[in-house]
């Protein structure tokens, strides 16, 4: 125990006469030597701890965030403003006996508004705060003075942002360019002030009107990117070593699968052909409708998009040969939305500067001209055929 209490610093506080220490009874050196033991546990648990900051900085940076970072839906709610009372008053003034009623009536509650900003490109936003209220209106008075009316709550969202009511399903707006607006809710309006309900045989009114309550509702929006150009592929097709090549865009390159966690998008610019955006999505595997990889998380930015380019792996370090891949992708585009295989639709081999044999590209070229498809060979890395497909491809996406 008294190694346990110098280790503390509490020995040297006890008085070490012979006086005062034959009047500690054993009961009281049995409670300091628990109130050591458990002491020095705790003070070496913290030691333990503190002792390699690395680790513990090491072990804070493996805490999952948050699963996405590009938020492109949320769920909201939305209220206006609820309209003033009306104001109960009577006019007083010297020499007008009898003045009368003179109430003001209240004040409209603020609208809530919804404005496409192309400031901004996702809904992190409104994925933090869920609920939005406007302003209510003030309430009247005397002098058959109206009360202030509460201000208008404007949401501004990125454009391409498509707004559904919550609770029947109904599409209220699609927010394509600058400036869009739609109104959600409609302040309340004002109550009427007794000045109102002045009649010859009620002359003195003693009651006003509430105020309206304000709208509520639920909404959903959901971010699709406006892109001329959707880039679709399995994982490690080389979609985003293209868009980089293409564009002034930096999406993560890497050689595993699923490099690509969010959609980007690249604006393609050239002398001879028309400027065109072009959207990464990142890469579908078989059963991705149901959830696996990443599913279909992202395929709604593609669902503007007026041509698909859907790139294959034909070299051999592909996981799947170029017409498997072909099958995969096209199947989970239509259980998505059936409507996708309608657009038009171009292959892009790639990587043909690492084939070692083009039995692969050959193959994939009799698939291509037995449905029909237009079939580019390019390589991201040493350019080849990149400039005949971005001519093509803005041929295509000129109106």
């Amino acid at each position: 125990m008294s190694t346990a209490l110098r280790s503390l610093g509490l020995l040297n506080v006890l008085p070490s006469t012979p006086a005062v220490a034959s009047v500690a009874t054993p009961c009281i050196q049995w409670h300091l030597h628990c109130f050591a033991t458990n002491t020095h546990a705790i003070f070496g648990s913290i030691r333990a701890n503190v002792k390699d900051p690395a680790s513990m900085r090491s072990q804070r940076s493996r805490t999952p965030s948050h699963r996405y970072s590009f938020a492109d839906y949320a769920r909201i709610t939305v209220r206006s403003g609820a309209g003033g009372r009306g104001c109960v008053s009577y006019r007083r003034e010297k020499y007008v006996p009898r003045g009368g009623a003179d109430g003001g009536d209240g004040g409209t509650g603020g609208n809530v508004r919804i404005d496409a900003d192309r400031n901004l490109h996702t809904l992190i936003d409104q994925r933090y705060q869920k609920r939005y209220r406007a302003e209510n209106g003030r309430p009247g008075g005397g002098k058959q003075m109206t009360g202030a009316s509460g201000r208008d709550l404007v949401i501004p969202v990125p454009c391409g942002t498509l707004i559904r009511d919550a609770v029947t399903g109904d599409i209220l707006a699609d927010l394509v360019a600058h400036g869009d607006s739609v109104r959600l809710a409609q302040g309340g309006r004002g109550g009427k002030g007794n000045a109102h309900f002045v009649s010859s045989t009620h002359q003195t009114p003693r009651f006003a009107q509430p105020g309206e309550s304000g709208e509520v509702r639920d909404i959903i929006l959901e971010l699709k990117l406006l892109a001329d150009v959707g880039i679709v592929g399995l994982p490690n097709a080389g979609k985003s070593t293209f868009l980089s090549r293409i564009s002034a865009a930096r999406p993560k390159i890497a050689d595993y699968p699923f490099t690509t966690l969010t959609p980007h998008l690249g604006v393609v610019a050239g002398d001879d052909f028309t400027s065109f955006v072009a959207a990464d999505i990142p890469g579908l595997i078989v059963g991705a409708h149901e959830g696996a990889g990443l599913g279909d998380l992202f395929l709604r930015h593609i669902e503007r998009c007026c041509v698909l380019l859907h790139l294959v792996d034909v070299s051999e370090a592909a996981s799947e040969d170029p017409v498997t891949a072909i099958v995969t992708i096209e199947k989970e585009l239509g259980r998505y939305h059936p409507a996708l295989l309608k657009k038009r639709r171009v292959i892009g081999a790639s990587k043909i500067d690492a084939m070692d044999d083009d039995a692969r590209l050959k193959e994939l070229k009799r698939y291509c001209e037995q449905e029909k498809l237009p079939l580019f060979a390019i390589s991201s890395v040493t350019g080849t055929g990149v400039t005949v497909l971005l001519r093509k491809l803005s041929e295509w996406v000129a109106p």
